[in-house]
């Protein structure tokens, strides 16, 4: 069960966990919950080893209104963390869905005759407050609710691509995050409160939701790994970019973050078909855990996802149907073995890997001590300039951390981290 110690990151014990996707009817199962039918496929996670799991309630079935949070579905919430604590499994439950495998799922209070901005209208702002400490109030008493993740990738409803936005600066989404973070706080004090989103915060020039707002504020930094995001196209599926890909915005990260020692949460990554063949799903998730766990400060790795996505559900994208480590049979895959694997050599083992005593120092332009915008994020992305001499020296054997241009000759923030050599990106050959 939850401890304050694993809570605040002071554990030095790594947790492996899994997204729960259900095997029957996927997240509509809120529409038809069976705890029975819960009950077998958390069976079929703890079979794995794993620790804890990640939940999704989907907002418009919990709150069709905004003065309305069905009791019944809080109910079925609660019922659901209660079924992982006897099977040894911690909770943590993602708020606002949000979105999830390429659906939103939106109340109808803020779209098209009620259209209005999800992240700044008062009244909606309001009401997501309510929601959130409601969720966390309902669990606070739950020994093994780890706390409140505020959202799945929220923030691709606030820019490009996605077709509708609800468009923002980036100071809005500061206060929207803090607003969100407190209520989790307020409805269950001490938790593990965090946000999470999709690699346009590190990545993509412009975005309203920052890699400062990422590692700064909440309790952890949480990253999400996907390498259908051009790494894949570009280095294949063995090359080393590929295959440090988690690691590698696990210690990106770390640049940011003004706490040396704040926790990253690797809270999402999978191995994609077809970019990531399934006959290489494997040794992809073995070799992106090893990465993984080598970097400092890591909490936790909880694999995307739990079950396959049933062939019964219509118009997923292909890569969603095969991603689970569990069939719809709850039959263990390949992958699923691995991190089972991993997960055992792991338990009851300090995790103290050596400082990454080299890093490389990466310019995305604004103040470089407190780069709050991150102008030319774009450098940091599959392709830029800085992401490609990373994955050079990971290539060659190099453990390389992350450092903010303008703090690469700050020797108290260098040896706060371990670091004793900082490389600029026109020093690595590429």
């Amino acid at each position: 069960m939850a401890d304050q110690g694993a809570l605040s990151g002071s554990s030095r014990t790594l947790r492996f966990g899994v997204n729960y996707t259900p095997a029957r009817g996927w997240f509509h199962h809120w529409l038809d919950f069976d705890l029975d039918e819960v009950g077998a496929d958390l069976d079929s996670i703890a079979a794995l080893g794993l620790d804890h799991i990640r939940v999704f309630p989907l907002w418009p079935v919990f709150q069709p209104n905004r003065t309305l949070i069905r009791p019944r579905a809080v109910e079925q919430l609660v019922a659901l963390a209660d079924a992982a604590a006897e099977r040894g499994l911690d909770v943590d439950v993602d708020g606002l869905q949000g979105h999830l495998s390429s659906f939103d799922f939106l109340p109808a209070w803020t779209r098209t005759w009620h259209r209005r901005n999800i992240f700044s209208d008062p009244e909606v702002v309001a009401a997501q407050e309510e929601y959130l400490r409601t969720l966390a109030g309902a669990l606070a008493g739950r020994p093994n609710f780890l706390g409140m993740t505020v959202g799945n990738e929220i923030n691709q409803f606030s820019g490009a691509p996605h077709p509708d936005p609800d468009r923002i600066t980036p100071g809005q989404a500061s206060r929207w995050l803090e607003r969100m973070l407190a209520a989790c706080e307020q409805g269950a004090p001490g938790r593990f409160h965090l946000h999470a989103e999709y690699d346009a915060a590190w990545y993509q020039d412009g975005h309203p939701f920052t890699a400062a707002q990422a590692a700064r504020l909440g309790a952890a930094t949480a990253v999400h790994s996907w390498v259908f995001n051009g790494t894949a196209q570009r280095h294949g599926p063995t090359g080393a970019a590929t295959e440090h890909h988690a690691a590698y915005l696990v210690e990106l990260s770390k640049a940011w973050a003004l706490d040396p020692h704040r926790p990253v949460w690797l809270q999402e990554v999978g191995a994609p078909a077809p970019l990531i063949p399934p006959e290489g799903a494997a040794r992809f998730t073995g070799a992106t855990l090893a990465n993984a766990v080598d970097c400092p400060g890591l909490w936790g790795v909880t694999w995307w996802c739990s079950h396959d996505v049933s062939r019964g559900l219509a118009d997923f994208p292909e890569l969603e149907y095969g991603l689970g480590l569990l069939t719809n049979e709850r039959g263990v895959k390949p992958a699923g073995a691995v991190v089972a694997r991993i997960a055992e050599e792991w338990r009851g083992r300090e995790h103290r890997p050596a400082p990454r005593s080299t890093a490389l120092a990466v310019d995305v332009g604004g103040a470089q001590d407190a780069p709050q915008d991150g102008p030319r994020r774009s450098v940091c992305a599959p392709g830029g300039a800085f992401f490609e001499a990373w994955s050079a020296l990971a290539a060659d054997g190099v453990r390389p951390a992350v450092v903010l241009a303008g703090l690469a000759e700050d020797p108290a923030h260098l040896a706060a981290r371990g670091i004793t050599e900082v490389l600029r990106v026109h020093e690595v050959g590429i």
